[in-house]
């Protein structure tokens, strides 16, 4: 009996075609597809846990081992996704971008539409400030991209050159300001929305925080009749 299997093996293993027909051959091309599909499975899962975690805890708030360890590996099977550090840092942090092109997506397709307001109202709310891990990760990084690797703050660069066109052009669509003006007026509210939430976050007085949020999303949206309020009160 096992010399016609063995004999067997040889005859279909010596065939020209024993690669694509055998009952081997489909058996192995399973295998591998399953164990890429699985490998690429645990690629996106240490990414999503890298990205949460160094949002909250910051770059080098969190080491390999840890993410790894929560990731149910080891620290060895690192370096079968990665070659880097680096290279998590970058994809990690690549994968937390593209929030507000998400939103603009959704509302292509039916869901919610995206303006000027939404975008300032849902940045500057306590939701996002109560919850780095999931939110914005310039505001939650900005100190660790700037002393990042070239390719983290390339993507965070063009996120950002993004970010600052979209307002740009809600800002012309609602106030048919100028491209110019329009422009000036996106980076200023792109800067004070990260800054607000950055200071939000820092103090320790919850109604403070709470002030500071709506304070800058009022001047934000009214920067003119609340500048005139804000100067009749005194």
């Amino acid at each position: 009996m096992w010399i016609i299997v063995i004999i067997l093996f040889v005859v279909l293993d010596a065939s020209p075609y024993a690669r694509d027909t055998s009952i081997s051959g489909f058996l192995l091309g399973d295998s591998m597809g399953h164990s890429r599909a699985e490998k690429a499975k645990t690629h996106r899962r240490i990414v999503a846990i890298a990205s949460k975690r160094f949002r909250e805890e910051g770059l080098a708030g969190v080491g390999i081992a840890d993410l790894m360890k929560e990731a149910g590996l080891t620290v060895g099977g690192f370096y079968k996704h990665f070659d880097s550090r680096d290279d998590l840092v970058a994809e990690a942090v690549g994968s937390a971008l593209g929030g507000w092109k998400r939103q603009v997506d959704a509302a292509a397709s039916g869901g919610p539409p995206v303006t000027y307001e939404s975008l300032v109202d849902n940045y500057l709310s306590e939701a996002h400030r109560n919850q780095p891990g999931t939110g914005c990760p310039v505001v939650a990084l900005a100190g660790d991209i700037a002393r990042s690797d070239k390719r983290t703050r390339a993507l965070v660069t063009q996120q950002i050159r993004d970010n600052i066109e979209l307002l740009a052009t809600l800002i012309r669509g609602t106030n048919e300001e100028d491209k110019g003006t329009a422009r000036s007026q996106a980076i200023l509210t792109y800067c004070a929305l990260v800054g607000a939430i950055g200071v939000a976050r820092a103090v320790s007085d919850q109604q403070l925080s709470r002030e500071i949020l709506k304070t800058v999303a009022q001047l934000l949206k009214n920067p003119l009749r609340e500048a005139t309020s804000a100067t009749s009160e005194r």
